[in-house]
C-alpha cells in the first residue's frame, strides 16, 4: 500500500501545485474572496477548487490498485461517491448550488452505494430495529440515506480553516485503514490508503499557509468516503461494532447537530443559517490571541493555522478509544456520550468567558474587546 499512497499523494500534490501556479488564469471563477460571508477567516483571494486535486489523488491511487498485484475494482466506488463530488465542485465554481441540492446528491449517493457496493446498514446492535431495516428495503434506504447525507454534509460545516477538515479526516481515515487491516478488508484498506495519501498532498499546500482551500468539492468528497467506507466496513465485517463509526465521526456530526439547537431553538433562526459561532470559529476569536486586529497577511495566516490544532486535539478525544475498543459496543457508547459531554462543557466555557490562561495562545484571553461578541450565542 506504500505505492499506493505515494501515487495518490503525488497527484494530489502536482495538481495543486499547478493550480497555484496558474491561479491567475482562473481566479476569477474558482477564488474565494475575504468579506463574502460571516466563516471567511483567511487573506486575499484564494483557490477554493482543491476538491479536484483530491479526486485525481483518489483516481490515481485507485488506478494503482486495479493494475496492482491487489486487482481492486474501484470503479463501483468512484461512480458512488462522483454525484456528490460534482456537486460540490459546481457549487465551488458557480456559487449557484444550494446546501438542499448538495444534500439531496448525497442521498443520491447513498442509494447508489446500496445497489453498486452493497453497503446497507443492517445491523445496530437493537434486534426490534435490525430486524425492520433488514426486512424493509425502503426503511433500510431511509436509514442509510440519513447516515451518508447527515456525514458528509457534517465533513463541510467543519471546514473553516487551514488544514481543520483535512487533518480530521486523516485522523478518521487511518482509524478505518487500521480496523480494515484488523479485519483483513483489502479493499476498504486501499480506499483509506488512497484518500489519505491524497489528502496529505492537498495539506502540504492547505496548511499552515492556506495557498488553496478545498471548498465544497473537497470537503463533501471527504465526507461521502469517509460515510461509505463506514457503512461498508460494519456491513462487510460483524466482529466491527455497529456504532464504531459514531465514535470516528462524532465531532463532525455533533458539530452539525449542535449547531442546529443552537440555531433554531435557542436563537429562533434558521437551521442552515451560516454563522461565525461554530466551537472552530469561537476558538479562533476567543483562545487564538495572536496578533489580533492586524491585517498584514503573515499575521492573519498565522493565527488562522494556530485553530486547528485545538480541534485535531479534540478529535483525539473520540479517534483514540475508537481504535482501542473497535469492537466493543459498550465502551463505543460511553466513549461517545464522554465525547459530547465533554465538547458542550469546551464551548460553555469558550461562551461564558471561562477560559484558562494557559488555553489561550498569543496573549490574554480578554486583552481585546473582539472577545466581546454576540452575548446570545
Amino acid at each position: 500500500m506504500i505505492e499506493v499512497l505515494s501515487v495518490s499523494l503525488a497527484a494530489s500534490w502536482f495538481i495543486c501545485f499547478g493550480l497555484i501556479l496558474f491561479k491567475h488564469a482562473h481566479q476569477h471563477i474558482s477564488s474565494d474572496h475575504v468579506g463574502s460571508g460571516p466563516q471567511k477567516m483567511h487573506h486575499g483571494a484564494t483557490p477554493r477548487i482543491g476538491g479536484l486535486p483530491i479526486f485525481v489523488g483518489l483516481l490515481a491511487g485507485m488506478t494503482i490498485m486495479y493494475f496492482g498485484e491487489w486487482n481492486l475494482n474501484s470503479l463501483p466506488f468512484i461512480v458512488t461517491v462522483l454525484p456528490v463530488w460534482l456537486a460540490g465542485m459546481t457549487e465551488d465554481l458557480t456559487k449557484k448550488v444550494s446546501p438542499l441540492k448538495r444534500l439531496l446528491a448525497a442521498f443520491f449517493a447513498a442509494l447508489l452505494g446500496m445497489w453498486l457496493l452493497d453497503a446497507k446498514l443492517v445491523r445496530l446492535g437493537l434486534p426490534l430495529l435490525d430486524h425492520l431495516v433488514a426486512s424493509y428495503i425502503v426503511l433500510n434506504a431511509l436509514l442509510i440515506m440519513l447516515a451518508v447525507g447527515g456525514i458528509t454534509h457534517a465533513m463541510n460545516i467543519i471546514d473553516g480553516f487551514n488544514g481543520l477538515a483535512g487533518f480530521v479526516v486523516v485522523m478518521i481515515l487511518s482509524a478505518l485503514a487500521y480496523v480494515s487491516y484488523q479485519v483483513h478488508d483489502t479493499f476498504l484498506l486501499g480506499q483509506c490508503i488512497a484518500m489519505i495519501g491524497a489528502t496529505i498532498g492537498f495539506l502540504f499546500w492547505n496548511y499552515p499557509r492556506g495557498s488553496i482551500f478545498a471548498g465544497d468539492g473537497g470537503a463533501y468528497l471527504w465526507g461521502i468516503v469517509v460515510a461509505e467506507i463506514c457503512v461498508m466496513l460494519v456491513y462487510r465485517n460483524p466482529a466491527v461494532s455497529p456504532w464504531f463509526p459514531l465514535l470516528l465521526v462524532i465531532y463532525p456530526v455533533w458539530e452539525t447537530v449542535f449547531s442546529i439547537y443552537r440555531r433554531k431553538v435557542i436563537r429562533g433562526l434558521p437551521a442552515g443559517l451560516p454563522d461565525a459561532i461554530h466551537l472552530h470559529s469561537l476558538v479562533y476569536k476567543r483562545l487564538v490571541r495572536y496578533m489580533i486586529g492586524s491585517k498584514k497577511a503573515e499575521h492573519m495566516i498565522r493565527r488562522n493555522s494556530l485553530t486547528a490544532p485545538y480541534l485535531w486535539g479534540l478529535t483525539a478525544f473520540s479517534i483514540v478509544p475508537a481504535i482501542l475498543f473497535w469492537s466493543s459496543t459498550p465502551m463505543i457508547l460511553f466513549f461517545t456520550g464522554l465525547f459530547i459531554l465533554s465538547y458542550c462543557i469546551f464551548y460553555a466555557m469558550i461562551v461564558r468567558f471561562k477560559i484558562k490562561r494557559w488555553m489561550t495562545v498569543g496573549g490574554d484571553a480578554s486583552d481585546s474587546d473582539e472577545s466581546k461578541m454576540e452575548s446570545s450565542v
